[in-house]
């Protein structure tokens, strides 16, 4: 398990783990170690593009009321990916 705390940015509003934990990607099978800050990232960012494939319409469009998440979750990819490019590969990209 990734021993290193990385601390989330400001923005975050997620809930904050105290503890890391597996993860596998569904569709490859592969796992990855996540610490706490990780795994709430990792978390929030599923959340996220749960609600908004959710929220999209018939035509493919998102209601305006879900930009922030958008915007938030693009932003949850980012950390992600430079704080953890080996598990971003893995499980998110």
């Amino acid at each position: 398990m990734t021993t290193t705390k990385t601390k989330l940015p400001k923005w975050f509003d997620g809930e904050l783990y105290t503890k890391g934990d597996t993860v596998k990607n569904p569709f490859s099978g592969e796992i990855c170690e996540l610490n706490a800050e990780e795994l709430s990232m990792y978390d929030f960012i599923m959340g996220a593009q749960f609600v908004i494939d959710l929220s999209v319409d018939k035509d493919n469009y998102l209601d305006n009321k879900f930009s922030k998440l958008q915007d938030d979750m693009r932003k949850a990819l980012d950390w992600f990916r430079t704080n953890n490019p080996k598990a971003y590969m893995i499980l998110l990209d």
